[in-house]
């Protein structure tokens, strides 16, 4: 299984499922991050954590503890 979090900058991968339950989960899928979205890693934070995203046309930061529930197919 590979997650959002394993992704290098310039790679992409699409969504297959985001694991987690409850509000985080809500949280996540609000961001815009949901079953089929093709995400890029944009960039990553000096002491690599955020990760800047582009999906849906915009840019996304995200903690690397929220990208590890993203299961991802490449």
């Amino acid at each position: 299984m590979k997650t959002l979090k394993d992704l290098k900058v310039g790679q992409s991968g699409k969504v297959v499922k985001i694991h987690g339950e409850g509000a985080l989960k809500r949280r996540i899928m609000d961001m815009g991050i949901t079953k089929g979205v093709l995400i890029t890693v944009r960039k990553v934070a000096p002491l690599g954590d955020p990760m800047e995203l582009n999906l849906r046309g915009y840019e996304l930061s995200l903690r690397k503890a929220d990208a590890e529930m993203v299961e991802i197919e490449v």
